[in-house]
C-alpha cells in the first residue's frame, strides 16, 4: 500500500527488452536518490502510480539503482511503454506500519490511463483539467481524491469525464506532474473508498 505521497523523482538509466512478440515486456533500470541499501529484493516501489518489484540493485559510485522487470500487461494498461532512457518518474516506497499517512490510501494499480486536457497558471500554481476513461468517471468527485502518475491530489471539478486539480509549486517541483503539458497521458488510480461505496450502492 501507498500514499500518493512521492519520495524522489527517479531517472530510467536502462530499458531492455525481456522477451518478445505479443508478450514482450521490458526491463528497467532506475537511478534514485532513495537508499536502496534500504530496499530489499523483491520489494515494491510504486512507479508513477504503478507498484513493481524490485529484482536487482546497485550502487555506481554516490548513485544507487535498482532495477524492476514489467510484463506486456502491464505496459499495455499503463505509461509504463512510454518510458525510456532519460525519462523522469514519480517514486514512492511501499508503506511501512506506523508511516504517516500524508495522502489517502493508494494501492499502486493502475485504472486507467487519462490525458491532459489543459494546462493554465492560477497565481503561483497550476491548474490542470484531466480526461479520464468514461468507465472511471462514476468515481470521480469534488473534493475527493485521485492519485495522477502516482501523486495524491483533490478533486476541484467534474464535468463528466473531466476533471480539475490545482497543483501547487512544491509539488510542481518534487514530482513529474509540474513538467506535463497539454496531451501528455497520466497513469490514474481512482480512491479506493469510491470503488467500495459504488459497489454497495449496485453501481459497479
Amino acid at each position: 500500500m501507498f500514499t500518493g505521497i512521492v519520495t524522489d523523482m527517479g531517472r530510467i538509466r536502462a530499458v531492455t527488452k525481456t522477451s518478445q512478440g505479443e508478450g514482450e515486456g521490458r526491463r528497467f533500470e532506475i537511478e534514485t536518490a532513495l537508499d536502496v541499501a534500504d530496499i530489499d529484493i523483491g520489494g515494491s516501489v510504486a512507479h508513477a502510480g504503478a507498484c513493481m518489484t524490485v529484482v536487482e540493485k546497485g550502487q555506481d559510485g554516490d548513485q544507487g539503482w535498482y532495477a524492476i522487470e514489467v510484463s506486456a500487461e502491464s505496459l499495455s494498461k499503463t505509461t509504463l511503454g512510454d518510458w525510456d532512457v532519460g525519462s523522469r518518474i514519480n517514486l514512492e516506497r511501499a508503506m511501512r506500519l506506523g508511516d504517516e499517512l500524508g495522502g489517502h490510501i493508494v494501492s499502486g494499480h493502475v485504472d486507467g490511463v487519462g490525458e491532459v486536457v489543459s494546462r493554465t497558471p492560477d497565481g503561483d500554481s497550476v491548474r490542470f483539467v484531466f480526461s479520464a476513461p468514461e468507465e472511471l468517471a462514476k468515481y470521480l468527485a469534488p473534493k475527493g481524491s485521485i492519485t495522477v502518475d502516482g501523486v495524491s491530489l483533490t478533486v476541484n471539478e467534474v464535468e463528466g469525464a473531466q476533471f480539475g486539480i490545482n497543483v501547487i509549486p512544491h509539488t510542481q517541483e518534487v514530482t513529474t506532474i509540474g513538467a506535463l503539458q497539454a496531451g501528455d497521458h497520466v497513469n490514474l488510480e481512482i480512491d479506493m473508498l469510491a470503488r467500495y461505496v459504488a459497489r454497495l450502492l449496485g453501481k459497479e
